[in-house]
C-alpha cells in the first residue's frame, strides 16, 4: 500500500529535524566548508553538463549547454556572494545604540523547484539552506523530478564526504512528487521558498507557514532613439533565446520608438530575429500556435514552451529565413485578453510595438503591466539617463535593467549588482513580501541583544526645527 502524501512529508521533516538539530551547532567554519564543497562540486563542468542534458531529456524544454552555463553563473555567483559573509552566531556589533545581532537558523525550508530552472534552483536554494543552519526538502515541478532527485543526491553525496548529515538536504521522491505532496510541505515545514507559477505561489502564501514566492514575470524593455541598436540588437536576442526562453525574466515585449523602428527592425534581423507583420496571415499562424483555444482562453500550448524559434515556425506553418534565433510579432493593437501577445509567452517570441516618443512608450509599457507582469522587471536601451531615473521613480517593477539583457541580468550577474539568485521578489505589485532577489540572508531569524547607552532623545527644539511646518499648525 502507498504511502500517504501527509505520512511521507512527515517522514521527511522528521529526518530534516534530526539533521538541521546538529546543525544548529554549527560554526561559521562548518557552514563555509559546507558551502564551498556543494559549490564546488555541482559545478564541474561534466556535472553541471549532465544536469543540462538530464532536464532537457526529461522536461522537453531548453538547451543544454545553456543549462551548464546557467549552473556556472547561478551556482558560483550564489556562493560567492555569501562566500566569507557571516551567517553563525555574533554577525553585527553598532556601538553607538548598544546592539548586537545573532544569526540563528530557521529549520526546516521546503524550497518549491519549478521545471524552468530545474537544474541550478535545487542547488543555490541548498546553498542559501546550508550557509544559515537550515535543513531544506526540494519538491520539483513534475517535469523536473528525475533531475531533481539526481541533483539532491549529489548534493547529499557531497555533504556526507565533509562529514555532516546528508538529510540537510532532501528531495520528494520522483514517485512521490504531486499536488498533494507540494501542500503537505507547505504545512508542515518551518518556511517555505517557492520558485514557479502563480497559483503554486499563492498557495504557498495561502498555507499558513511563512513564505517567499515570487510573481508572474512579463517583461517589457523599451528601445529609444539615442540606443545603440546593433548593441541592443545583440542583447534582447541573446536574452531571449538563452536556454530557449525557459526564464520568466526575458523581454515578451519590446517598445521601440517610431523614428528608428525600421533600423531596429534591421539591427535585430541581423541578429536572427524575423519580424512577423502585424495584420498578416502569420501573425494569426503563431497565435494559434502559442495560444491555440484564443481567445475562448490564453493558456499557452505546452508544445512550443522553450522551443527553438524555428521549430515554433515550423509547428506553425510559417516560413522564416534559415538561422532565425527569435520571433517578433508586431501588437500595436491593445492590450489584455484580446491581444495575447502582450502577455507572457515562454519562449523566443516577443511582441513588439511603436511609440512615438518616450512618454508614449512609457505609457504603452504600464498597459501592458496591467495586463501582466507587474512588480517583475522592465528595462530600456538608451543613453539619456533622466529617461531611467523617471522610469525608476514611476514603473510599478522592482528591478530595471539599463542597456542590459534582461534574462542575463535581473536574476544577477556578474556585470550587474543584482544579487544571484533564483528567487526573484516582486513586490506588493506581484503579490509577493519582498522586493529583492532573495538570498541566504532571507533565511535567517536574528536575536537582538541591547543594553544601556547614554540617552540619545532630542531636545523638542531639535526634534521639531521645521519653522514652516510648525507655523502652519500653529496658524
Amino acid at each position: 500500500m502507498a504511502m500517504n502524501a501527509h505520512d511521507y512529508v512527515a517522514g521527511l521533516v522528521a529526518k530534516a529535524k534530526k539533521a538541521q538539530a546538529v546543525a544548529e551547532n554549527f560554526t561559521q567554519r562548518d557552514v563555509d566548508d559546507l558551502t564551498a564543497a556543494v559549490a564546488y562540486a555541482l559545478t564541474k563542468p561534466e556535472v553541471a553538463l549532465k544536469f543540462g542534458e538530464m532536464l532537457v531529456e526529461e522536461s522537453g524544454m531548453g538547451v543544454p549547454k545553456d543549462k551548464q552555463l546557467k549552473m556556472f553563473g547561478k551556482v558560483k555567483g550564489t556562493y560567492c556572494q555569501m562566500k566569507g559573509k557571516k551567517s553563525v552566531g555574533l554577525i553585527e556589533v553598532d556601538e553607538e545604540m548598544g546592539k548586537e545581532t545573532y544569526a540563528r537558523p530557521m529549520g526546516v525550508i521546503g524550497a518549491i523547484i519549478p521545471v524552468t530552472n530545474g537544474e541550478a534552483t535545487p542547488v543555490v536554494k541548498s546553498l542559501m539552506a546550508l550557509k544559515t543552519r537550515n535543513a531544506v526538502i526540494l519538491a520539483p515541478h513534475p517535469k523536473a523530478r528525475k533531475t531533481n532527485w539526481v541533483v539532491t543526491e549529489e548534493i547529499r553525496k557531497t555533504i556526507k564526504k565533509m562529514g555532516y548529515p546528508e538529510d540537510l538536504v532532501q528531495a520528494v521522491e520522483p514517485e512521490m512528487v504531486s499536488i498533494e505532496t507540494s501542500g503537505e510541505i507547505f504545512k508542515q515545514v518551518d518556511f517555505i521558498l517557492a520558485t514557479g507559477g502563480t497559483p503554486m505561489v499563492r498557495q504557498a502564501y495561502s498555507s499558513g507557514v511563512p513564505a517567499i514566492g515570487v510573481g508572474t514575470g512579463n517583461v517589457v524593455s523599451i528601445v529609444d532613439e539615442t540606443a545603440d541598436l546593433d548593441k541592443a540588437a545583440d542583447m534582447l536576442v541573446r536574452s531571449k533565446t538563452f536556454d530557449n526562453a525557459t526564464s520568466c525574466s526575458t523581454e515578451n515585449n519590446i517598445i521601440v520608438i517610431e523614428s528608428v523602428y525600421d533600423k531596429f527592425v534591421e539591427a535585430m534581423a541581423k541578429q536572427g530575429a524575423v519580424m512577423v507583420k502585424e495584420d498578416s496571415e502569420d501573425k494569426q499562424k503563431i497565435l494559434k500556435t502559442l495560444w491555440p483555444e484564443s481567445p475562448k482562453n490564453h493558456d499557452l500550448n505546452r508544445a512550443i514552451v522553450a522551443q527553438p524559434a524555428a521549430k515554433i515556425a515550423e509547428i506553425a506553418g510559417v516560413k522564416v529565413p534559415e538561422g532565425t534565433k527569435m520571433i517578433m510579432v508586431e501588437e500595436n493593437g491593445g492590450y489584455g485578453n484580446e491581444f495575447p501577445f502582450t502577455g507572457e509567452k515562454l519562449s523566443p517570441v516577443s511582441g513588439v510595438r511603436k511609440a512615438k516618443d518616450f512618454d508614449d512608450a512609457l505609457e504603452k509599457l504600464n498597459k501592458i503591466l496591467d495586463y501582466q507582469g507587474k512588480g517583475h522587471s522592465a528595462g530600456i536601451h538608451t543613453t539619456i539617463k533622466e529617461r531611467v531615473d523617471k522610469m525608476g521613480a514611476e514603473v510599478p517593477v522592482c528591478k530595471i535593467c539599463w542597456n542590459l539583457p534582461q534574462s542575463l541580468s535581473n536574476s544577477g550577474s556578474w556585470t550587474c549588482g543584482f544579487p544571484m539568485s533564483m528567487t526573484l521578489g516582486c513586490g506588493t505589485w506581484g503579490h509577493n513580501s519582498i522586493s529583492w532577489n532573495a538570498t541566504y540572508k532571507d533565511l535567517m531569524n536574528f536575536n537582538y541583544v541591547c543594553k544601556e547607552i547614554p540617552s540619545w532623545q532630542p531636545t523638542d527644539e531639535d526634534l521639531f526645527d521645521n519653522a514652516e511646518v510648525k507655523s502652519k499648525i500653529d496658524a
